[in-house]
């Protein structure tokens, strides 16, 4: 049946969805080590309107504490530091004109454990998606009408079926990304 395909698909979408949100989460939690992953999200405010920082300045890392971020334009220096304070990340950004410097500072215990738990925290929130995704699937496959039951049946086992992939998947990106915080 062309319906309980297009359900299922819809399930299976909403669910990778959740995966890649979760994943991008992941990329902002650090690790320990600096990341132009960190800074990703930081908008600019160049000549008027806010610009992500990768299309001011080269975002590099230099080395596993250090992120360098060098302006295409010096104008563009102090509304990059002042973005970077406001962006509540944490860093004390310094400069000498012409590049802006970050330095990572090592992660104490306690910030390890508070990272973990964000992580934790972004991983229940993407399996809430899941579930939430397998709970309108079913109540969609329920609206059906003139389809047999054994179909339907069939369907909402794939949907399970899916649902239990997905969770599994949300846990295994969790139990990689807690050890990767943990890890000294």
């Amino acid at each position: 049946m062309e319906e309980l395909e297009l359900i299922t698909a819809s399930v299976k979408e909403e669910m990778d969805a959740a995966l890649k949100h979760l994943d991008h989460a992941f990329q902002k939690i650090r690790a320990g080590r600096a990341s132009t992953s960190m800074v990703q999200d930081v908008m600019v405010e160049y000549y008027g309107s806010m610009t992500p920082i990768n299309q001011v300045a080269n975002v590099s890392v230099p080395d596993a504490m250090t992120i360098s971020i060098q302006p295409w334009d010096r104008g563009a220096v102090s509304a990059i530091e002042k973005a970077i304070i406001n962006s509540n990340l944490g860093f004390a950004p310094s400069n000498n004109g012409d590049v802006i410097i970050l330095n990572v500072p090592p992660l104490t215990e306690e910030r390890r454990r508070d990272l973990a738990k964000q992580a934790k925290g972004e991983a229940e929130q993407s399996k809430i998606v899941v579930r939430n995704a397998r709970q309108e699937g079913m109540k969609d496959l329920k609206k059906l009408d003139g389809v047999s039951e054994d179909l339907i049946k069939g369907a909402e086992k794939d949907i399970q079926d899916l649902t239990d992939q997905y969770i599994k998947k949300v846990d295994d990106a969790f139990k990689v990304k807690e050890a990767e915080i943990l890890k000294v």
